[in-house]
């Protein structure tokens, strides 16, 4: 039997095809710059060739919401309650469902099961879950930190437990997610309590087009000016370093820093110390730690990111072992489908 993984982006869709029992990847790609889902699904189900003993397919959801805080199978109520947390992360939450559609119209026979990047972050302690607001926002409303990239935090928490020869019961660590999105995450024995992103995918770093932090009475004070659909827009895809620099490609951002263009400069320094700062709260928070994990294209990928990050952490970094690892979320959604549907 098989697993296949879809991971929809709003222009990419990204799929591999895992065989069982040992989750060998048989298949994969990742189609960039996609027209619309289905004809990106055709194109993957073409190059894929063998569709026979593919026993369910996966897909990575970045909001579950209060509701869904493990794989679920994807029915017609799931998926309307799904399109409700759209808002809630308009650059994920609706191609992830698109691509569901996708596969339930060319692919009916096959079961459809969704995990969640929140699901990973469902159990945080109360302190560090629940915002400072009168109490019924978080009772009736479940407005909370949700938490998200979980699939990658949990994928890179696995893969440093490995690599520092102990089990998830006894490590300690941060993974840092850096890529187009980024969030951070204090772990302690193999569970999170505390990362950066929300509520919403808003929350936290800086990162490529989202702002990260804000003190809130700056909404308020846009909120003026802009309706809510621009103020949406502005913090979603035109804020961040491309905000601050221009840069809309993080290679490209990296070469105007290398030629000391202000803008780029002044962009990068806020990265990395927005970074640090979290780092360091995270140090403190779990008392030490055995690791700090780099995961995500960015974050595996960009050494001169990771040596300026950690050039500014040297007192608590000493005796901290430095991981890289490439976060395999598909995998990690091949692996928690195996077990929830025990094939």
């Amino acid at each position: 039997m098989k697993i296949l993984v879809l991971n929809s982006g709003s222009t990419s869709l990204k799929y591999k095809l895992f065989s069982l029992p040992n989750l060998n990847t048989e298949s994969e790609g990742n189609l960039q710059n996609i027209a619309n889902h289905e004809e990106a699904l055709k194109q993957a189900l073409r190059k894929i060739g063998d569709l026979r003993d593919i026993a369910a397919i996966g897909h990575r959801v970045v909001h579950g919401g209060p509701v869904f805080k493990k794989p679920v199978k994807i029915t017609k109520s799931v998926l309307k309650k799904l399109e409700q947390y759209n808002y809630l992360a308009p650059l994920h939450n609706p191609a992830n469902l698109a691509g569901i559609r996708a596969c339930q119209k060319y692919l009916p026979e096959i079961p459809n099961i969704a995990c969640f990047d929140t699901a990973f972050f469902s159990n945080l302690p109360d302190q560090a879950k629940i915002y400072p607001l009168p109490f019924s926002f978080y009772r009736e409303q479940k407005i909370q930190r949700f938490g998200f990239h979980g699939l990658s935090h949990q994928s890179a928490m696995i893969s440093a437990a490995k690599k520092l020869k102990k089990p998830l019961s006894e490590i300690k660590i941060i993974t840092a997610h850096l890529g187009g999105g980024a969030s951070i995450s204090a772990i302690a024995g193999g569970k999170p309590i505390d990362t950066s992103m929300g509520f919403t995918p808003l929350e936290g770093l800086m990162m490529m087009t989202r702002a990260g932090d804000l003190d809130p009475g700056i909404i308020l004070h846009l909120a003026r000016e802009y309706p809510s659909e621009k103020l949406d827009h502005l913090l979603n895809h035109q804020s961040g370093i491309l905000g601050l620099s221009g840069c809309s490609n993080y290679l490209r951002f990296l070469s105007a820093v290398k030629k000391e263009k202000p803008k780029a400069c002044l962009a990068f320094n806020i990265f990395i110390y927005r970074v640090q700062k979290y780092i360091g709260a995270y140090f403190a928070v779990l008392g030490g730690i055995d690791a700090l994990v780099f995961t995500g294209q960015i974050g595996a990928g960009k050494m001169i990111t990771r040596q300026a990050i950690c050039a500014g952490l040297k007192k608590i970094l000493t005796g901290v072992k430095i991981i890289v690892v490439k976060t395999d979320e598909e995998k990690m959604i091949a692996e928690e489908i195996r077990e929830e549907l025990r094939i």
